[in-house]
């Protein structure tokens, strides 16, 4: 059975006891939770959500942690879309994708539907975040559209993972 808080536990521990880490574990964390195929093995809602909290507990800054989440984040899709650029249709056969076809099929449909919205949009439902990216490599979009949605949605992202567990504890009084 997997256990996420064996996980988010030792992550949080670190970052308190290692401040000036913090944007350095942000941005691995925002990289892996964007990059297709690497996605589905990284707890990264739960540890930033949590590392949010840290920020108002432990006085740091927010706004360099969140540059440090933008930044991950858009590497992780622009790489997932140059990936899906690059080995078209060919990507779609490797694993973990080749085992589940359905998300393949419905990032497609996602991404047929709404187009340039579909990567914005696509980064807030967890199991389409980073596959939309790389439909959108298969697919040809344009490097523009793609990049002008991979940056804005990555920093409202970044503000939604990171921001409601600094402002809860603010609201707490802490």
């Amino acid at each position: 059975m997997f256990d996420l808080q064996s996980y988010v536990t030792p992550v949080l521990d670190f970052v308190r006891e290692h401040q000036g880490w913090a944007p350095i574990l942000v941005f691995g964390l925002a990289f892996g939770e964007s990059l297709a195929l690497v996605s589905i093995f990284i707890p990264a809602t739960a540890l930033l959500l949590g590392i949010g909290a840290l920020i108002e507990a432990s006085g740091l800054p927010f706004w360099p942690i969140w540059g440090a989440a933008v930044a991950g984040a858009v590497l992780g899709d622009a790489l997932s879309y140059w990936l899906g650029f690059h080995y078209k249709a060919h990507a779609k056969t490797l694993w973990p994708l080749s085992r589940r076809p359905d998300l393949v099929v419905r990032a497609e449909d996602f991404f047929t539907r709404y187009g340039v919205w579909g990567v914005f949009i696509g980064r807030f439902f967890g199991p389409l975040r980073a596959i939309v990216p790389l439909v959108a490599g298969i697919m040809a979009m344009g490097q523009v559209p793609f990049q002008a949605a991979n940056v804005s949605s990555a920093a409202v992202w970044a503000f939604a993972m990171l921001a409601p567990g600094a402002a809860a504890l603010k609201m707490l009084g802490y």
